[in-house]
């Protein structure tokens, strides 16, 4: 018995066997084909509800783009819930990579309005000091003038429909009845009727009478030079911004959010989560996606150059600073002017204004700390010889228009000129902003450049077809994207910055031919050392590091300003640009390097403290 029952045995021990792995073969596949890997990175990404991910693959699934022979983990539904998903994924990593460009035209120019308020303000003091130390007869009704005059000039470099020319005329408008009617003749009739009868005569034949001289024109032009490049910096900034505002959501085609699907998605419906796209195969995609943000490129490497120019004018050798601090020396000319030259302007007013004033009766002002600059003024025509100024006087007056020596600080950064420099400095890295843009998408963790990546229909060792170029031609060639029209958005963008840039040319038709000044700076060396440093430099000790600047750097209002090129130190070079002429100041004083303001505005207060 036990013989005829251990064959048996033995006859039905490879059938179990191989029942046995019949079946754990059937698990092992079941698992392999599971959707569970999908249904992760479904979940992680946030594509979409979650149930419309299947258990198991599906087979004859009806998909519209990732379509493939075999069982597929991915439904209609679900390349819907794709769609909306890498169109939401490709706008951020694009608002991501233009968050730092934006974030420099936004905080520089914020950063620039503070400091061209910081100088008005500072401008505004130094004149109404001048005014209340040494011409107080006219001060207290000067000052409501004075006020205008910097609130215009404010507003115009805000880009307001303001005139600096007009502004300054009006100034001196409204400064000659005050200055006719207390200073050339404090002893005139000042009774109501006369006053405001005078005044009204004074100021609109103020230009026919010209009682300050070339003064209000020389300041009229050199405010308008200097303030208008700052003005069209500010302008410009605004339009980067607007540029970037249009292309940061910009609307993505069809054509292109299927390609977007097939390269980041199409592969999970084979269950392949982990596996990315080739870099070229990325590039084509991204490059038709973005043909129309690349049209920008050549209108955007003009609108940079503008920038840079733009910057050069209106901060090199301190021209704006210096516009700002010439208004007091303008002002205290013309006021000097018009003293020296008091018995001509009387008679011509009074045959002008037809009210006889009679001859005056003051002639030399209140005090004797009139100026802290050189009288530039002619003298007056023979016909109307102007009153000698006392030798006392003019003693006293030379004594005070000497200039004092100052030499600029090697490490001040709290000026117009550091902070441009280091705007032109982070602007270098987006010159060619929107052709880099695809390959900044297709970069780093998004892309395999080895072997085994993503083609978008299999897994392949390299991608094989032909990577096309930036803009709307070269995608006629793309095999990845179909680019069938440009985005009418995109092409206003473009027409606008051209046509920005193409007003900007003509409203300075010389900003190209300015030689630009050096934009790391000059009079300064690696390590803080200098070439040129003495006790008297106001420069510190080399080696104190000064000289470079962070890669985190802020701007003078505290907001941070971006990273600094990787790789590039920011160190000074030691070179002199051509002298400065003070305004206003002594003929023989001038430097061969740009003030230090900061040094500049502490003399200018001693003084005020001394007088």
């Amino acid at each position: 018995m036990s013989r005829g029952i251990c064959p048996r045995v033995n006859s039905c021990r490879p059938v179990w066997i191989l029942s046995a792995v019949l079946f754990a073969v059937v698990v092992i596949d079941a698992d392999a084909y599971s959707c569970h890997e999908v249904r992760t990175a479904f979940q992680l990404r946030q594509v979409g509800p979650l149930h419309r991910v299947p258990e198991t693959p599906g087979t004859d699934v009806d998909l519209l783009v990732c379509k493939h022979q075999g069982p597929s983990c991915c439904t209609r539904k679900m390349e819907e819930s794709y769609q909306f998903a890498v169109k939401r994924e490709t706008q951020h990593n694009i608002h991501s990579y233009s968050y730092e460009l934006e974030h420099l035209l936004s905080g520089h120019s914020d950063a620039f309005q503070d400091m061209f308020q910081y100088l008005l303000s500072f401008s505004q003091g130094h004149l109404s000091s001048l005014l209340e130390g040494s011409y107080s007869p006219l001060s207290r009704h000067a000052l409501p003038h004075v006020n205008q005059l910097f609130s215009s000039l404010s507003l115009y470099l805000r880009g307001a429909n303001v005139s600096v020319e007009a502004s300054v005329h009006q100034f001196f408008n409204n400064l000659f009845p005050l200055v006719y009617m207390r200073l050339i003749n404090p002893g005139i009739d000042n009774s109501m009727t006369t006053a405001s009868e005078m005044g009204e005569c004074l100021r609109m034949t103020r230009q026919d009478v010209n009682p300050f001289g070339a003064h209000p024109a020389n300041m009229a032009q050199a405010l308008a030079g200097a303030l208008g490049a700052g003005r069209q910096l500010g302008l410009a900034l605004d339009e980067g911004l607007e540029v970037m505002n249009a292309t940061e959501y910009v609307s993505l085609s069809k054509e292109c959010v299927k390609g977007l699907v097939k390269m980041v998605y199409c592969s999970h419906c084979r269950g392949l989560t982990l596996i990315k796209p080739c870099v070229g195969y990325c590039l084509n995609v991204m490059r038709g996606c973005l043909a129309s943000v690349s049209e920008l490129d050549q209108p955007w490497r003009k609108y940079t150059s503008l920038l840079e120019q733009l910057t050069h004018a209106m901060a090199g050798h301190h021209s704006l600073e210096l516009a700002l601090l010439g208004v007091r020396d303008y002002v205290n000319e013309a006021l000097l002017y018009a003293q020296l030259h008091g018995p001509l302007i009387t008679a011509t007013v009074d045959k002008v204004c037809g009210l006889s004033t009679g001859e005056p009766t003051g002639m030399q002002p209140t005090s004797p700390e009139v100026t802290t600059s050189t009288v530039t003024s002619s003298p007056a025509p023979s016909a109307a010889p102007s009153q000698p100024l006392p030798e006392q006087w003019l003693g006293q007056l030379a004594h005070i228009r000497s200039s004092f020596p100052l030499k600029p600080s090697k490490n001040n950064k709290h000026n117009l000129r550091t902070l441009s420099r280091e705007f032109l400095i982070h602007l270098q890295r987006y010159k060619s902003f929107f052709t880099a843009l695809p390959e900044m998408l297709c970069e780093g963790e998004n892309v395999v450049d080895d072997s085994t990546c993503w083609s978008g229909d299999d897994v392949v060792e390299s991608y094989t077809g032909r990577v096309v170029g930036n803009g709307l031609h070269a995608q006629r060639q793309n095999p990845e994207v179909k680019v069938r029209t440009p985005n009418p958005t995109l092409i206003e963008v473009k027409e606008r910055l051209e046509r920005f840039n193409q007003e900007t040319h003509e409203k300075f038709p010389k900003l190209g031919e300015m030689e630009p000044w050096d934009e790391l700076g000059s009079g300064e060396t690696e390590e803080g050392s200098s070439t040129d440093c003495d006790d008297e430099d106001g420069c510190q000790a080399s080696g104190d590091g000064q000289g470079h600047i962070s890669h985190t750097e802020v701007s003078s209002v505290g907001k941070p300003i971006g990273r600094q090129p990787g790789g590039r130190s920011q160190h000074e070079n030691p070179s002199k640009p051509p002298s400065v002429r003070v305004i206003g100041g002594s003929p023989s004083v001038c430097w061969g390097r740009p003030w230090s303001l900061a040094l500049l505005f502490a003399a200018f207060f001693l003084q005020w403290t001394l007088f």
